[in-house]
């Protein structure tokens, strides 16, 4: 008996290795590896992204440019998704569509990151009246329904640009990230690591940079991951009706629109089909990836 269980110890001991030796970042990378579904997602969301930046040796066909002697063309040699109502290439809008849409998404979700970083860092580092005025603007923002104040200030500004866009998604979309990032460092102040930087006259910029962010990097890059794929859905539902990324410029969200007519909704699916497919894998491999950083950063992920 006492020679079987040597055995199995010494089994166990080859199989898993001491995790004493083991970084917090080789134990996170490690728990994300063994996350199927997570890999799926990176495989996934890297073959869009090829597709988006190669998308001028994919096709030869101008995005932005009207035939009027090919509107509403079913699919063939020359267009292997057909053509729109203005005579453009499906196939081609669809591959520099998901360059907009992906551009504006990862561009949105780095604006509102920054935004909820710094003011939930204000926050959460000096508490008082600095952490007050901020929560009570958070609240305020949050009060107001998004999508009227996102389609207000989109009708103030008039013409929109990819620019202006991702400005106006940042700064309705922030106070959720702050509240985690003041969540996170409301928790590490009174850490002793934290008051011994304080003692030995380390300044509030070295304490924050040094010390609090990455030990509250793992929900904020989960949060960030995670914002990309409701930023890539928003674009799509703005653009749908009509407060988006304006025509000729393709995004999914305005190929998407072409679905309003009765006409292109049942003759023509290959125009509208690619690209609402487009936006489900492509919210679904970002998913995959948050949910599988969320498990990494996670240490009881371990003990499950």
């Amino acid at each position: 008996m006492q020679t079987s269980q040597n055995n199995t110890i010494q089994i166990e001991s080859i199989d898993q290795p001491d995790r004493k030796h083991r970084s917090p970042l080789q134990l996170s990378v490690h728990r994300f590896l063994k996350n199927k579904l997570a890999l799926v997602g990176i495989i996934v969301l890297f073959v869009i992204i090829l597709g988006a930046i190669f998308a001028p040796y994919l096709t030869d066909h101008d995005p932005r440019k009207s035939n009027l002697m090919l509107v509403e063309q079913g699919p063939s040699s020359d267009n292997i998704l057909g053509t729109d109502a203005s005579g453009r290439d499906n196939f081609a809008r669809l591959l520099y569509g998901a360059r907009v849409s992906l551009t504006v998404g990862f561009s949105a979700m780095l604006f509102t990151l920054s935004i909820g970083l710094v003011l939930g860092a204000l926050a959460g580092y000096y508490g008082g009246k600095i952490d007050n005025f901020i929560m009570r603007l958070t609240d305020l923002v949050l009060a107001l329904p998004f999508l009227v104040l996102a389609l207000t200030i989109i009708a103030l500004l008039g013409k929109v640009t990819i620019g202006i866009f991702v400005t106006v998604i940042a700064i309705t979309s922030w106070p959720t990230l702050t509240r985690i990032v003041r969540g996170s460092f409301l928790s590490l102040r009174e850490q002793e690591f934290v008051l011994g930087a304080r003692a030995i006259g380390a300044s509030d910029f070295r304490i924050i940079f040094r010390h609090f962010i990455p030990n509250a990097i793992g929900p904020i890059i989960v949060n960030a991951t995670l914002m990309m794929a409701t930023m890539i859905i928003i674009e799509s539902a703005l653009s749908f009706i009509g407060f988006g990324i304006p025509q000729p410029t393709p995004t999914w969200g305005n190929m998407i629109s072409e679905a309003q007519s009765i006409r292109i909704l049942r003759y023509h699916p290959e125009a509208w089909i690619p690209p609402g497919v487009g936006i489900l894998v492509t919210v679904l491999a970002i998913n995959f990836i948050g949910d599988g950083l969320r498990d990494a950063f996670d240490p009881k992920s371990d003990r499950r």
